[in-house]
């Protein structure tokens, strides 16, 4: 069975007028899973995350100091392309809570494996920095609950947003018990992933793709490194940053994917957690700036992990 996780807090983070991390994208893939084809998902509202959470992956201080930034009207700026409203502290807070509520609900055996629709994207906060969209490093904490609470000892997390998982990387980098493996477009904001950045532990692969470049590209990457590398690695859960502005529609990238690539992508990832970790797999929204493209993205890839989840 498939959980999908869902956060209705994440429609009161607001942006200006025009910005691409709009509401209206979470309000889009809400709307895709509400299709008669997964009314078999298993559903469950996102519980707030408490900071004890936050602080697997964030000091202290910087938590603090996002809190005070929440305005009780209108918006605060954290840099150019972040800012925070009223709701966005439940809104961050329950996409925390909602992919820790996933991985748990994965490692109990409640679900076979789980989707958390969420916004705001994570993978660009970095410890001590927010930004590109992202309050906190959700999937990165995520990955360090199920190493410090659940107990396991190694965890994966694969990366397929367009842009490069700064933030995750960040927070993982001195963490020999996390595989962080990431694709993304080179050169692209953030100006980080190359080859050469390999983690302290050489326990980061980062696939840099150029502009331009469709699935085959990407497939090749994965087929012939990524792949060998997580397999080897042997986690004990796999967690996918699943962001779906690679594909070709999307208006802020280059890359050329098209669903049938995210179909790709995703039965792999499910292929090899089978093999490896018993099917535990968790996939987490990040980034998709084109509506019906991040609509129809998220839809295939949600049956993906339904049909291994059955």
């Amino acid at each position: 069975m498939t959980l999908l996780v869902e956060n209705p807090a994440g429609l009161d983070h607001l942006t200006p007028e025009g910005h691409p991390e709009q509401v209206a994208r979470l309000a889009a893939v809400t709307e895709a899973l509400a299709a008669p084809e997964f009314d078999d998902l298993e559903r469950m509202a996102a519980p707030m995350a408490d900071e004890a959470a936050l602080l697997l992956g964030h000091p202290q201080a910087f938590i603090d100091a996002i809190r005070d930034q929440i305005p009780e009207t209108g918006a605060a700026a954290l840099d150019a392309d972040t800012c925070v409203t009223p709701g966005s502290w439940d809104a961050a807070l329950k996409g925390v809570g909602g992919c820790i509520a996933a991985v748990d609900a994965v490692l109990e055996g409640r679900a076979a494996n789980a989707f958390v629709a969420t916004r705001p994207p994570g993978h660009h906060a970095e410890r001590t920095r927010a930004m590109g969209f992202c309050l906190f490093s959700t999937i990165a904490i995520a990955a360090r609950h199920a190493l410090e609470v659940r107990g396991l000892s190694r965890v994966a997390v694969v990366d397929f947003d367009v842009y490069h998982g700064n933030g995750t990387q960040d927070v993982l980098w001195d963490e020999p018990r996390t595989l962080f493996i990431s694709s993304h477009q080179m050169p692209l904001y953030p100006g980080t992933g190359a080859a050469s950045e390999r983690g302290a532990t050489g326990n980061v692969l980062n696939l840099p793709l150029p502009p331009g470049s469709g699935g085959a590209a990407m497939r090749r990457a994965f087929e012939t490194q990524g792949f060998a590398r997580l397999r080897e690695w042997k986690p004990e859960l796999i967690l996918i940053s699943a962001g779906f502005d690679a594909h070709a529609d999307d208006p802020l990238a280059n890359l050329m994917w098209l669903e049938e690539d995210f179909v790709w992508i995703t039965r792999a990832l499910c292929d090899i957690s089978g093999e490896v970790c018993g099917g535990r797999v968790v996939s987490t929204l990040e980034g998709g700036y084109d509506l019906p493209a991040l609509a129809a993205s998220v839809a295939v890839h949600v049956t993906e992990l339904k049909e291994r989840g059955a």
